[in-house]
Formats: structure tokens, sequence, C-alpha cells
């Protein structure tokens, strides 16, 4: 029997049909357990059986919600409105808020700039400093500058025959103007110094008090200089330099000396073409040379021009040019000319870490009486002027940061220099009296020489703070000259060590050393010319301030503080432990 027909029997809706639903279905429950023993004990075993229908979607399968369903609540209900309303009642209260403040934010004291300081210093050995600068402002713009320096000393080295006393003063002006498109400054100033031939040939160490004392050993330099510099902004002139020099001394020598350098700048695409112009002007005497038969007179006239084009990028920095230089001997009728390679190139390997770079360069430079004797104030005023031709100057190296404070450098290089100046010592003319100063031995000569120079040089960097930094630096140099014996005066090693420091907030210093390996010198005699050699030596340097206010602080400062009484130059022993203290003042007028 089906179960679907006995369920339609008990839906019948007759009287007899209902009564012959009910018999049917007591049928059903009387007969159901033995149909449910007799499925259990047969086994039909199992199968499983996979109905694979593939779904095809249709367009009745899916239903668009509408926009405004219909709602089929059997009861619609208004809506009331809602009034609420409060039972206000005050309160008694006798709260009063303060009014809110401000926190002011604490903020470092800025400090304070003066235009104007003042220092002076006296130590042993009568050793002066004196410095005074003011500085004026006229406008947002233009200033106005005066600087005063003046260092001397009344000698006393020991074992010295002759006076050893020196000064050097100067005083210099300057006026500058920043406007929008254009910055120009000029300066001048004069200069007045004075030294001794005090180095005298240990042969003289037996000659007569009559005879050292009829030696004058005195002489004076004095200068005088004007020079400004012009630059705009926006345009193809970049900027020009310009001085003009005179300087004379107490034997009648005299030199002008004038300097041009304009810059030019042209921007094309991504490079940048320069055109750097150099002129210099040399005119100059001397009374006589050092055989005192006919005086000595020089005349050169420089011009050089240098192309070059920059390329820069983030990594990469060149620059390719090529110098040619004309320089005209009007005394000799002598006309000579010269070109100099110029590539600078420099790329950086890792960031700040490590950068190479290198180059080959050259250029001619003409020597002065004045640049000389600040090389060496002991010359005699015989000398022969000529320029020098730094033929090639071939360098490469690497440098950066090691760490955030530490910063190397280390470099090699070969030059080849064309008449290189060289000092050397001149003859004495005998212990004769009524010579001239420089004619014991005892004053230096000029002479130039073809030098090849191989070169190593390293420095470090230390900057752990404002409050402390420390730095090293060293070159070996290795000479092969044409015609002398030997680079004459030139050490082969130099080596400095710097630092500076603040103690507290109030005192400061700092801490020089340096050192200058041997050197050669010739003494030219009347049958055979002797080499001498020079000691290397080491001269350290201490100086200690302290603050007392912001406006006056006092220093000490110690020099040669080993004591040695080296010779920088030949028979020109140095002063020993140098004391000086004194105190600085800035301050507004």
């Amino acid at each position: 029997m089906q179960y679907s027909s006995l369920i339609n029997a008990v839906n019948d809706s007759t009287l007899e049909g209902r009564q012959r639903g009910v018999f049917n279905l007591l049928l059903l429950f009387l007969i159901l357990p033995f149909f449910s023993t007799a499925q259990e004990k047969e086994n039909l075993g199992t199968e499983v059986v996979n109905i694979v229908k593939p779904y095809s979607p249709t367009i009745s399968d899916a239903f668009k919600v509408k926009e405004t369903p219909i709602l089929n609540d059997s009861t619609n209900t208004e809506k009331k409105e809602v009034n609420c309303s409060i039972f206000s009642v005050p309160v008694a209260s006798t709260f009063t808020p303060s009014k809110g403040k401000a926190t002011a934010l604490e903020k470092a004291k800025p400090i304070k700039l003066y235009d104007n300081y003042a220092t002076f210093g006296i130590g042993n050995y009568a050793n002066v400093l004196a410095e005074l600068y003011s500085n004026f402002e006229i406008s947002r713009t233009d200033n106005f500058g005066v600087f005063l320096k003046h260092n001397s000393s009344q000698g006393g080295i020991d074992g010295i025959r002759l006076d050893d006393k020196f000064f050097d003063t100067k005083l210099e002006g300057n006026y500058s103007s920043r406007q929008k498109d254009m910055t120009y400054q000029i300066n001048a100033g004069v200069e007045h110094q004075l030294y001794n031939w005090y180095g005298l040939n240990p042969l003289f160490d037996t000659a007569t008090d009559d005879l050292i004392n009829s030696i004058d050993s005195k002489h004076s330099y004095f200068s005088g200089f004007a020079g400004g510099s012009f630059s705009m902004e926006d345009s193809n002139f970049k900027n020009i330099k310009a001085s003009l020099r005179y300087l004379g001394d107490s034997y009648s020598s005299s030199e002008f000396h004038i300097s041009v350098l304009p810059e030019f700048s042209f921007p094309v695409s991504d490079y940048t073409i320069n055109v750097d112009v150099d002129i210099d002007y040399l005119n100059g005497s001397f009374d006589k040379d050092f055989a005192g038969v006919s005086p000595i007179k020089y005349s050169f006239l420089n011009a050089g021009i240098t192309p070059s084009f920059d390329y820069i990028t983030d990594d990469l920095s060149v620059t390719i040019g090529l110098s040619g230089y004309v320089s005209v001997n009007s005394e000799n009728n002598d006309t000579d000319f010269y070109v100099y390679p110029k590539v600078i190139a420099s790329y950086r390997l890792l960031e700040e870490q490590v950068i190479v770079y290198g180059g080959l360069d050259g250029g001619l430079t003409q020597n002065t009486y004045y640049n000389l004797k600040e090389e060496n104030p002991y010359v005699s005023p015989t000398m022969y002027i000529m320029p020098t031709s730094q033929q090639l100057d071939g360098f490469a190296g690497i440098k950066g940061k090691l760490t955030n404070t530490l910063a190397y450098n280390l470099r090699g290089s070969y030059g080849k220099e064309n008449d290189k100046s060289l000092f050397i010592m001149n003859p004495s003319k005998e212990m004769n009296v009524g010579l001239e100063g420089y004619e014991y031995g005892n004053s230096f000569a000029v002479v130039y020489d073809d030098i090849t120079t191989l070169s190593v040089f390293g420095e470090l960097n230390l900057e752990l703070s404002e409050n402390f930094s420390l730095g090293i630096k060293g070159t070996f140099n290795s000479y092969d000259t044409l015609n002398q014996a030997e680079a004459w005066n030139l050490p082969e090693i130099e080596a400095s060590l710097f630092s500076s420091f603040n103690i507290t907030e109030k005192i400061y210093g700092g801490v020089s050393l340096f050192y200058v390996g041997e050197r050669k010198d010739l003494l030219m005699g009347t049958v055979n010319d002797t080499v001498i050699t020079l000691d290397g030596y080491v001269d350290a340097n201490v100086d200690l301030g302290y603050r007392f206010n912001d406006q006056l602080s006092f220093f000490i400062k110690g020099s040669n503080l080993f004591g040695d009484d080296y010779q920088k130059w030949a028979n020109y022993p140095v002063q020993g432990i140098q004391i000086l203290g004194g105190a600085s003042y800035k301050f507004d007028w």
C-alpha cells in the first residue's frame, strides 16, 4: 500500500470516506512493524551514487527588489506626535570657575651677537697681541667694517748676538652690499712689518763685539692694497675679483701687482659651460743684485682663459676643460705659451660613506716679492722673480664618513712643476765692516728648478659634539729635481694634530701639535758649497679661555711648549716656551 493513498483517504471529506480512512490507518500501524523487520533482515548492500547535474541558471532564478516595496501589514497605524518637557528647578551653587591661563613654553635664551670686539694679550719675550674689529650697519643691505691687528716681540732668544725683535701691524677696511640681484664688496688696507736678519753664520761666533754692533740687521716692509668683488644673480656673468697691491721696503725695493679674475657661466641643457679668465700683471725692481753690481727689474703680463663644462647628477660630478696661458716677460722680450688640462671628477659610491675622486689639473702661478717674503721674511732684497708653471697635477683619492662623527680623506698625487721657487742661504761676504745687513750669510736667496713630486696625504676628523672635535692629518712627499742637488728647504714629512673642546659652559680650549720633518739647505762658499741638514721639529700649542659673561672672556696661550729651540730656517732658532695671557671684550657702539 502506498503512503500517499492512505493520507488521501484520511483527507476525504465524506463520512464514509472518513470511516474507511480510519480503518486503513489502523491497519497500517499493525503491519508496519512486520514490514520494518523484514527490511532489516534483508541485506541489500551499499552503493554510492553521485548525481551530477550541471547548473544552468535562467533569468527566472533572479528577482529584482522593488525600489518602493509594498507593505502587506494588516494594520497601518498613524504616528503620533511626541512632545517632551522637563520640570526645571534652580539649584544653588557657590562654584566660581577660574579663568584659563596659557602655559608658557620654555625657550632657550638667544645668543646676543655683538658687532665689535677688542683683544689684548701680553707674554714673555715681551710678546704683544692686540686686535680690534668694528662693524657698522649702514642699512639693511650695507655694512662697513674696520680691522686692526698688531703682533710684536722684543726678542731675547738665547745665544743670539743680533737684535731679534719684530712687529707686524695691519689696518683693513671693507664695505659690502647685498642687493636683490647683485652683491659687491670693496676692501683696502695698509701693513707695516719689521724683521731682523739675526741668523748669523756660526763662523761669526768668534766675531768681535765691534763688528757685531756695526751690523744693521733690521729691515722693514711697507705694503698697501685695494680690491673687491662683484657678482650678479640670474646672469651669464657670475662674478669678478680684482686686487691691486704695492710693496716697498727699507732698501728701495718696490713692486706693483694687479690681478683680475672674471668668471662667466652658460647653462646649456643638462650641462653648464664655465669660462674663467685670469689676467695678472707684475712690475717690480730691486736696488741692486747680491753682488752689488746692477739693479734687478722684472715685469710680467700673464693672461689665461679656461673654458670648461660641468655635468652633475645625484652621484656623479664631472668638470672637463682646458687652460691656455700666454706669458710676456717685458724685461727679457720673451713670450711663452702654456696649455694645461682640467679634468676633475667625483662619484658617490655609497651615500656619504664612500666618495671617490680624481683629476688632472695645472696652471701658471706668478711668484711675487710679497708672497716670497710672507713665506720666508728673511729673504734678501736681491731676488730674481719669475712665474712657476704647474705642468701637471694628477691626483686620485677616496673620502667619506666612517660614522656620523668620523670623516676621512686619503689622496695620492703626482705633480710636475717647471721653475719652482726654492730658498737657499746667501753666502757670507766675510767679516767686513760696512756691509749690508743681509750680506753676512744671514739671508736667503731664491733659485728655480724643475721638480717632480710624488705625494700621499691622509686626514681624519672626529666631531663627537659641539663640545669636542679632533683632527689629524699628514703628508709624505718624494721630490725629484732636475738641476739642484736637493729640493731645498722642502720637508718630506709634515703632520699635524688639532683639537677644540668645551670643558664647561664657561671654560673652553684647544690643542695643536705640528711636526715638520728634516730639510736640507745649501750654504754657498767661496770654494765649496756645503749641504746643511735641518732636524725635524715638533711644536706643541695649547690655549684655554674663560667666559666671564657674554661680553668679557679671559685667555691664556702656550706655544712651543716642548721648549725646543728648533730652526725653521738655517741659523734661525725660534723662541722657546712662550706664554701669553689676555682678555677679549665684545661690545656694541
